[in-house]
């Protein structure tokens, strides 16, 4: 089987720890496998056996166009009999059978648009609902739709009327470990200066629906109520403009930082390589994630395997990843949520037995599994086409 994949859009978050951990996979079970991808991206997949790239610099903002008018008679000379379309939108007119992998929630987040008005980001508003009509037809495009879970896939159902698939996406605990290079020394020296600290982390580049807000707004809380050690937040992005991929603005969290006079219970790591993030949540007491809208949350499976206690926002998607393994908090609630981190602050039991929980519980997850699953799908469909052409000879 040749499969080709569009993976145009993945450049940071899931989309690309998608992309990163499936390709590989499918390699070692002998998919031929064509890749459409950023030319930032492809020195990252040079060395995989069996993987065709296509680079292609394609401008995000003449991505949909392009991907409609020009990728279906690429996908023709590749000679693909399946195509994946990673990037949440698909192909009106595919050329072969179809699986639209769908993985961003803000089409259908209340929340999120409630978050814009409130912020005044109208421009930001009217694409997302321009490009939210274009990723609910996908739906009906595509021959199958994949939801990484069954809460986010539920709610694709409810938007479309249409089925969605759910699959849960992976974990490979053996490869996210593997790179044993040292950190490099501007990160390693700000780890090492939260030594001592009860140090919270969270992985992510900023943006709205991660709800930063509500846990900057915890932290004023925790100074005061916190009474062993004093806390650090540490933070894989930088809360400056400018420095953070897409068009989010971090003017109303600085600010918001300020106001309370919380930067020093701030470290900014800034963006960590993928292959080290491991060696980050090592140095971590705790992992928070204060998301109002998710549909897998990859860095939850990724704390529960490096034995980090987990505390999440209480949205369904949290609950299906974390089952038991985690502390819930209502998600817009800093109270809620500094009371979550005390209680796992201030209890080495209650943190000890969260780390366990969470280790077995990220055993559940695993991509090897998930590519099975997605090739049993593939396979599906081409013998569909097969059966199909053969009835009309």
């Amino acid at each position: 089987m040749r499969v080709f994949i569009n993976s145009l859009a993945a450049s940071a978050g899931g989309g690309l720890t998608y992309v990163r951990n499936v390709v590989p996979h499918l390699a070692s079970k002998g998919v031929k496998v064509t890749l459409a991808l950023s030319a930032n991206l492809a020195q990252e997949f040079r060395h995989i056996a069996g993987i065709e790239l296509l680079v292609l610099d394609i401008p995000a903002a003449h991505r949909l166009w392009y991907e409609q008018r020009q990728l279906p008679d690429l996908i023709r000379q590749s000679g693909a009999d399946i195509l994946f379309s990673a990037g949440n939108f698909a192909l009106r007119k595919s050329p072969v059978p179809q699986i639209l992998l769908s993985r961003n929630s803000i089409y259908t987040s209340t929340d999120f648009f409630h978050d814009l008005r409130s912020r005044g980001e109208i421009r930001m508003w009217l694409e997302t609902r321009f490009r939210g009509i274009f990723a609910k037809r996908s739906v009906s495009w595509a021959d199958v739709t994949v939801a990484p879970s069954a809460a986010f896939s539920a709610e694709l159902k409810r938007w479309t009327g249409r089925p969605v698939v759910a699959i849960h996406h992976g974990f490979d605990r053996e490869a996210f470990t593997r790179d044993s290079c040292p950190l490099a020394p501007e990160l390693k020296s700000k780890l090492d200066a939260a030594n001592g600290c009860f140090k919270l982390l969270l992985v992510s580049h900023y943006n709205y629906y991660r709800n930063f807000e509500t846990l900057i707004r915890a932290l004023p809380i925790l100074r005061e109520k916190l009474n062993r050690r004093p806390l650090k937040l540490l933070l894989t992005c930088r809360l400056e403009p400018g420095k953070n991929p897409g068009a989010y603005r971090t003017e109303r969290t600085t600010a918001l930082v300020k106001t309370l006079g919380v930067l020093e219970m701030i470290v900014e790591l800034g963006a960590v390589p993928y292959q080290q993030l491991h060696q980050v949540y090592a140095c971590a007491n705790a992992y928070v994630s204060p998301a109002y809208t998710e549909t897998f949350a990859h860095p939850l499976v990724e704390a529960m395997a490096s034995g980090v206690p987990v505390i999440a926002s209480d949205i369904p998607v949290h609950r299906e990843i974390c089952d038991d393994a985690a502390l819930y908090f209502a998600r817009f609630s800093p109270e809620s949520l500094a009371d979550r981190i005390i209680q796992v602050a201030e209890s080495p039991e209650k943190s000890r037995s969260m780390s366990e929980r969470g280790l077995e519980r990220s055993r559940d997850f695993s991509w090897k599994k998930h590519v099975e699953s997605i090739l049993v799908l593939a396979q599906s469909l081409a013998s569909r086409k097969q059966a199909s052409a053969m009835t009309s000879q």
